[in-house]
């Protein structure tokens, strides 16, 4: 049994990480301060006499002794990350010298969760790990992009500077249950528009596309990574490569619910990427041939039916 600590744990991922690690027989300790997560994400685990749930924002120091760190926390879509922009930058770059700083003091091992916003709007396709990016520093999305990119050198430094054992992975647009149903991500809005009869919102013409990726695939390859030697630090892609522009993305959303919402477009707001479509070379070969299982039919089914459930139930306030 190890003792493990994951920073944005009741939020979409983290909940799902937290679940999948005392299945396997951990102990957890679950940081959340709620801003986008929820503690419904993880009542079923409150009864585990191995599971801990504590409010508290990683941007304090916080002390504990475990043996791994699974750093999330961090709000991921831009509706929330811009609505106070300043707090995301300090919630990436604070969270990660506070969470570093716990690890070297108790020599943990620490994952930091990045993201393929470090891409910006990529210029090459797919991205590789070696690529730098192109990222708008001072536009509406750097509070984001720009905070990532500190906490991924601020791992590196670490490791390099106090012998910290890091991990970074490089998350693609990932979905399922647990989304935030009000986080303005594309397949939440689509799936709730659907499933509540409103007209689905395509920003733009439609044809940008995405990497969809489903969170048991995603949770799998950090449990991984977390597991490879400690000379192996990342970054590594986690995504999934099959790409699906948005209007296929909306068509396909619409076929599974059986809605009648129309599909309308709006203006693409700045700085939105093109195309974002991983490169998993690196993770085939260093997470154990790990590669996606979920494809967008089955894994879009499991979503829809999450969110009608809660639809049903009347939690899904809009």
């Amino acid at each position: 049994m190890k003792k493990i600590l994951v920073t944005g744990g009741a939020g979409f991922l983290g909940s799902h990480l937290c679940s999948r690690l005392l299945d396997e027989g951990n102990e957890v300790i679950c940081l959340d301060n709620y801003f986008t997560g929820s503690k419904r994400n993880v009542l079923p685990l409150l009864d585990n006499p191995y599971f801990e749930l504590v409010r508290h924002d990683v941007t304090m120091p916080y002390f504990i002794e475990v043996d791994e760190i699974y750093n999330l926390a961090c709000p991921a879509s831009p509706i929330h990350y811009q609505v106070n922009p300043i707090k995301t930058i300090k919630t990436s770059v604070m969270g990660a010298i506070n969470m570093c700083g716990l690890a070297k003091r108790i020599k943990a091992k620490i994952l930091q969760a990045s993201t393929s916003e470090v891409y910006g709007d990529p210029q090459i396709h797919p991205q590789t790990e070696d690529y730098w990016g192109h990222v708008n520093p001072i536009g509406p999305r750097s509070c984001y992009d720009e905070g990532k990119r500190c906490a991924e050198s601020l791992m590196m430094n670490y490791n390099l500077q106090n012998d910290v054992r890091i991990k970074i992975i490089r998350i693609f647009n990932t979905y399922g249950p647990h989304m935030n149903p009000l986080d303005g991500r594309v397949v939440s809005n689509f799936v709730v528009q659907a499933l509540t009869g409103k007209d689905i919102t395509v920003y733009g013409d439609g044809l940008q596309t995405r990497s969809f990726q489903y969170v048991d695939d995603l949770i799998e390859a950090m449990i991984r990574m977390m597991n490879t030697p400690d000379d192996f630090m990342g970054p590594v892609n986690v995504g999934n490569p099959n790409q699906f522009s948005m209007l296929e993305l909306a068509n396909e959303v619409l076929d599974i619910t059986g809605s009648s919402s129309k599909i309308v477009h709006l203006p693409a707001p700045q700085d939105d990427p093109e195309q974002r479509q991983p490169d998993i070379s690196l993770a085939k070969e260093k997470l154990n041939g790990w590669e996606p299982k979920v494809q967008l039919r089955e894994g879009l089914e499991k979503t829809v039916a999450y969110f009608d459930s809660m639809l049903q139930r009347g939690e899904l306030k809009l």
